[in-house]
């Protein structure tokens, strides 16, 4: 089976080469850039013409689109390009699936909601109310997603950070390592999420929805929507820092709580973002790690 990978250099699609150097499956990554020590394929999701000839001449069945504009704080004075990236492009690639008859994975985030006030795990079913550019245009693609009709599962997840690129993870490790003293905001609360595990929940996602050898998907119309995914637990920004010091051993670091109008931002980010993952472990058996577990094996993987 083809798989084509979109968003390939980014951390989610850097897991995603990890986890299926040894699968059966053709996979195909691919982002606007090269990237320096493994094969890329450039292509410009926003160009529809160019995903809907390289899903046809690649015989493309599966796409999982880690691309999107994720700059938050950007995006509120850069509607067009985040709708573009977010939306309109996300609506060329579930075209391209629903002219071939293909799968889209798409990941979206739990910025989709934090309008209306919760102090309960999100469910699936809750009503999207953003509250930044970024929450809202990563909602238009969700919707678009929708009203193409193609076979999609999007998962919504949160907090990402791995061994790759920028991500509070890496921010937190130099500035507990360098400054004697840090604030932290403690009054937004969600879950960290590893994106190694999210890689390997979507691989067994394609494992179980993959074409038996007659073409068909068992139980497929049961296992197409919307899911939740981010690690085990729940924390403010922090206790994430508090444990990535302890963990690392950056302890001299004294790392105090603080409101997060203490940091005056344009974006109102959700105060409550956690996501419940009850529906993607029953209906795909998918066991989902401890934060604080995760953050320890990710810091191993990064020594």
């Amino acid at each position: 089976m083809n798989i084509l990978v979109i968003g390939a250099n980014g951390q989610l699609g850097n897991e995603m080469r990890i986890v299926t150097k040894r699968s059966e499956h053709n996979y195909i990554f691919a982002d606007v850039a090269e990237h320096p020590c493994e094969p890329t394929v450039r292509l410009d999701i926003t160009d529809r013409d160019a995903v809907l000839a390289f899903v046809r001449e690649k015989g493309i069945q599966v796409i999982v689109n880690c691309a999107a504009y994720t700059n938050v704080d950007k995006a509120e004075n850069d509607r067009d390009t985040a709708e573009l990236l977010n939306a309109t492009a996300v609506r060329y690639l579930a075209e391209s699936m629903k002219v071939d008859e293909g799968m889209l994975i798409h990941i979206s985030t739990d910025y989709v909601f934090g309008a209306e006030p919760y102090n309960t795990p999100c469910h699936e079913e809750q009503k999207g109310a953003p509250t930044s550019v970024y929450g809202l245009t990563k909602l238009h693609g969700e919707q678009a997603i929708f009203e193409t009709g193609c076979k999609y599962i999007i998962i919504r997840t949160g907090w990402l950070y791995s061994e790759f690129g920028n991500n509070f993870l890496k921010t937190m490790l130099n500035l507990t390592a360098t400054k004697p003293q840090l604030k932290v905001v403690f009054d937004q609360v969600g879950t960290p999420t590893y994106a190694l595990d999210l890689a390997e929940a979507i691989v067994e996602i394609i494992r179980i929805c993959s074409p038996d050898v007659s073409g068909k998907h068992e139980n497929e119309t049961d296992k197409y929507g919307v899911y939740h995914y981010s690690n085990e637990g729940v924390c403010s920004w922090y206790d994430f820092a508090k444990m990535i010091a302890k963990y690392s051993g950056h302890t001299e670091c004294d790392i105090q709580p603080c409101h997060s109008s203490e940091f005056p931002s344009s974006v109102n980010r959700p105060a409550y973002s956690v996501l419940d993952k009850t529906k993607i472990k029953q209906t795909f058996g998918i066991k989902v790690p401890y934060w604080a577990d995760s953050l320890k094996e990710c810091l191993k993987n990064m020594e």
